[in-house]
């Protein structure tokens, strides 16, 4: 069993906790009822926790509070400010080593004509996920929630007239590429490593996209401020939109944009694990 297959069984027990705690959290309930709930003992709940996010589930549940998010924003309110902690720190080699390479107009027209793209599904820390690679890069890397034809009826949705091929023996080494700094224990903290993106999206979308990997792990913008950022007049709205679309989850980190009085606001994989891969990242940069 591999690293990633263990992480991604432990991810589901620790969503399941995470979704007792939203909906219960005017009581805030003691850490055995919320391992009962999911079936273990508060011991073997430590322990899976431990395993999977490096720090106790009392200490990650912390960081998912309203609270927290608020202190969060007000570290970095604006996006000049990650932008200015990213050029020397994480998040400037992050800008580096990702290279973003966008479908030129006639490739957007033709919806990925004559392009060939190959794909595989995979285990990963916050649950199994479906990467696809065209021969310039990653074109898509999304979560797989129950049935796996409709993440892939969306890939190809995305690239209607490419050709398509699955071979998971091609596509894993990049996601062991991609999730190896997720393992507890890893020096690069949510960083990727030297990879080409090769997006499918407007200009403004990809603006936005762009705007993103400037934000280091451990960072949180507010939906207004990368708006301002992007020069969206359409404000919020607009970045929410292309947040939705964002075809390359964690790499391009969305999960890292706030609402500004504090919430986690809208994840396209769900609000419980928008929280698991931001509880994870501050409980890294926090150790």
């Amino acid at each position: 069993m591999t690293s990633f297959t263990q992480l991604s069984e432990d991810y589901h027990r620790i969503a399941q906790a995470i979704l007792f705690l939203e909906d219960n959290a005017r009581r805030q309930p003691e850490l055995t009822e919320v391992a009962a709930h999911v079936g273990l003992s508060e011991y073997h709940f430590q322990r899976l926790f431990t395993r999977w996010a490096g720090i106790s589930p009392k200490r990650f549940l912390q960081f998912l509070t309203k609270e927290n998010a608020k202190a969060l924003l007000n570290r970095t309110s604006v996006l000049s400010a990650a932008y200015e902690a990213g050029l020397s720190g994480p998040g400037r080699l992050h800008d580096l080593l990702v290279h973003c390479e966008a479908v030129t107009p006639a490739e957007y027209r033709s919806k990925g004509a004559g392009v060939d793209i190959t794909y595989g599904f995979h285990p990963t820390p916050f649950g199994e996920c479906l990467l696809a690679l065209t021969r310039r890069g990653i074109c898509y890397l999304a979560f797989v929630d129950g049935d796996r034809q409709v993440v892939l009826d969306q890939l190809k949705l995305d690239w209607t007239n490419a050709t398509f091929r699955e071979d998971p023996a091609a596509t894993c080494q990049v996601v062991d590429q991609v999730f190896s700094s997720w393992l507890p224990g890893s020096q690069r903290l949510g960083e990727p490593g030297k990879v080409t993106l090769h997006l499918h999206g407007t200009n403004f979308q990809i603006k936005v996209w762009e705007a993103l990997l400037r934000i280091p792990p451990g960072a949180a913008v507010s939906y207004a401020a990368l708006a301002d950022q992007v020069g969206s007049g359409n404000g919020a709205r607009a970045v929410g939109n292309a947040l939705a679309h964002n075809p390359v989850i964690c790499i391009i980190p969305c999960h890292r944009v706030l609402q500004k009085a504090g919430g986690f606001g809208e994840y396209r994989y769900g609000s419980v694990r928008k929280k698991a891969i931001l509880g994870w990242e501050l409980a890294a940069v926090e150790k």
